[in-house]
């Protein structure tokens, strides 16, 4: 069976140089994931974004490492399971 054809990415215009990084599907939801990371004095940040339709979740600056490339690492190292616990403890 075919999947059906999901809307592309959109920016977010809170925080428009956010990546979409892929989706968290559950049934008939299905979150979009970005990830935001700008960099403060030597150090890089990240956080990440939820967006479902209308709604949005955002974490606060959970990433704190050397280099944005080292937070897109971090990063990949969430499974899906991970990434739906932050996204449930954002309420």
């Amino acid at each position: 069976m075919a999947q059906p054809e999901q809307p592309p990415p959109v920016a977010l215009p809170d925080a428009p140089l956010a990546r979409h990084l892929g989706d968290l599907a559950r049934s008939q939801t299905r979150w979009s994931v970005y990830l935001e990371t700008r960099v403060v004095g030597q150090l890089a940040q990240g956080r990440l974004h939820f967006v479902e339709g209308t709604r949005h979740k955002s974490t606060g600056w959970i990433f704190r490492e050397w280099s944005e490339r080292d937070i897109n690492e971090r990063f990949n190292e969430f499974s899906p399971i991970e990434l739906w616990k932050i996204l449930e403890s954002l309420g």
